[in-house]
C-alpha cells in the first residue's frame, strides 16, 4: 500500500475518481444501485487513502484502528445485505480485506509494505489476491459485451457499464495494494 510514490499517486488517483464516480451513481433512481454505490464510494474513497505514499504521508498509529472499524462495519453491513443479493458477498470480501490490510499495517508500525519485509499473513494475502485477480478477470469479460452493445442515454448514474468499470478499477486497486502489503 505505502510503496513508491509514482504507483502509489496513480493508485490514489484511481481509486479517487471511482469513489466520485459511485458518489454519482448514488443519485440513481434505482434504490438498490444507490445503496450499492454508496458502499462502493466509501471503498474507493478508503483505498485512496490508505494508497497514499507514505514518503508523504506517514498516518498516525491510531488510524489503523479506525480503518478497522469503518471496514469492521462496512463488512457487517454487506454481510446483512448479503441475505438478499448474493452481490454483496463481493462487498463483504472487499471490507474484509481493508480491516485484514488495515490490522497488517498496525501490525507492523515501523515497516511501510514495498519496503523489504512483508505484513500479512501470506496464506491470507495469497487467498485474497486470488479472489481479487479472478473477481478483475471476470470484471473484464463481463464488462466486453456491455461495452459493445450499450445503447440509448441513461443518466450518468444509470449506466451499467460504467458501474462495471468502477468495480472493475477498484478490483485491480485491491489487488495492486495486496500485492505490495
Amino acid at each position: 500500500m505505502h510503496g513508491t510514490a509514482s504507483p502509489g499517486w496513480l493508485l490514489v488517483a484511481l481509486c479517487a475518481a471511482t469513489g466520485a464516480y459511485c458518489l454519482l451513481r448514488m443519485r440513481s433512481t434505482v434504490e438498490e444501485q444507490r445503496r450499492a454505490a454508496g458502499g462502493e464510494a466509501l471503498m474507493g474513497f478508503g483505498m485512496a487513502a490508505m494508497a497514499v505514499p507514505a514518503a508523504v504521508f506517514n498516518p498516525p498509529s491510531w488510524t489503523w484502528p479506525v480503518y478497522t472499524a469503518v471496514f469492521g462495519a462496512a463488512a457487517l453491513r454487506a454481510l446483512w445485505a448479503a441475505r438478499t443479493s448474493a452481490h454483496h458477498l463481493h462487498h463483504l470480501v472487499g471490507a474484509a480485506a481493508m480491516v485484514y490490510m488495515a490490522l497488517a499495517m498496525a501490525a507492523s508500525p515501523g515497516h511501510h509494505a514495498g519496503h523489504g519485509a512483508s505484513s500479512g499473513v501470506p496464506l491470507v494475502t495469497g487467498v485474497l489476491l486470488l479472489y481479487f485477480m479472478g473477481y478483475v478477470l471476470l470484471s473484464g469479460v463481463r464488462l466486453m459485451p456491455v461495452v459493445a452493445t450499450a445503447g440509448g442515454t441513461p443518466g450518468w448514474s444509470d449506466r451499467p457499464e460504467l458501474a462495471r468499470a468502477c468495480r472493475l478499477s477498484m478490483g485491480i486497486a485491491m489487488v495492486a495494494m495486496l500485492i505490495t502489503l
